[in-house]
């Protein structure tokens, strides 16, 4: 089972969507898929079209079972939401006074060897549950808009991420550039920047496309709602990259 964590600290890189997506495409390829929500927006589920009672929150506190936090989204893709009441699980990780930063993998333990893959999809900024997170996952896919600041934003969470490898064995295996402009020459700059630093690790970018945009508002994946658009195109190549690495 391979545990992935769509993760960056800078927020507006397209971690929900490249979640949401890849979790999709490798659901549609026949694997069977968690897509865990860590965020407090919670964007996951409206965006799949769903409104499940209970999720992450509720999990973590102990108040519901694993099998109660899970709902299935689509044909080999599951669900355990986030939304507002991850708020007081920051709050309840921060006062603990040990072993905090296992909180979300002792939780997740039992979907062990149930599932092809884990997708976590991570809030912006550095907190108690993003650490989570990142000592729960074995990879990182780090969506990264092709701007300077998100950019500078990468390289500071590549800092933060090696002190969690002192503890865990987390890489850094993926980075995809999203928001890729192709009438923009500063976005095809910043494309090449990144190709020299990261190598083999760059993924294939995801082209600006407005129907990545409007998919959530209508609960579908990019697949469902434009499947002959670029981002479905897009998103499709990764998810077969993913798939191929596996």
């Amino acid at each position: 089972m391979r545990t992935i964590a769509v993760a960056l600290s800078k927020g507006g890189s397209a971690k929900t969507t490249t979640a949401i997506n890849l979790a999709a495409g490798l659901a549609k390829r026949g694997s069977r898929v968690l897509l865990v929500d860590t965020d407090t927006q919670g964007q996951a589920a409206p965006s799949l079209g769903l409104e499940p009672e209970a999720g992450l929150a509720e999990l973590l506190a102990g108040e519901i079972k694993l099998e109660q936090a899970i709902c299935r989204a689509r044909e080999g893709l599951w669900l355990i939401a986030g939304g507002d009441a991850l708020g007081g699980s920051k709050r309840a990780i921060a006062r603990m006074d040990s072993g905090a930063e296992q909180l979300l993998s002792q939780a997740l333990a039992p979907v062990a060897g149930q599932y092809d893959y884990v997708i976590l999809d991570s809030a912006p900024g550095w907190d108690t549950l993003t650490v989570n997170v990142l000592f729960y996952a074995e990879e990182v896919l780090a969506p990264v808009s092709l701007e300077p600041l998100t950019i500078r934003g990468l390289m500071d969470f590549e800092r933060r991420l090696e002190a969690i490898q002192q503890y865990h064995p987390i890489r850094l295996a993926y980075v995809l550039p999203t928001f890729h402009d192709l009438r923009v020459r500063k976005s095809s700059e910043l494309l090449q920047q990144l190709q020299a630093h990261y190598g083999e690790r760059l993924c294939l970018p995801i082209r600006y496309n407005v129907k990545l945009s409007e998919a959530p508002a209508f609960g579908q994946t990019i697949y469902e709602y434009a499947p002959h658009s670029t981002g479905a195109s897009d998103y499709q190549q990764l998810t077969e990259r993913i798939a191929r690495d596996g």
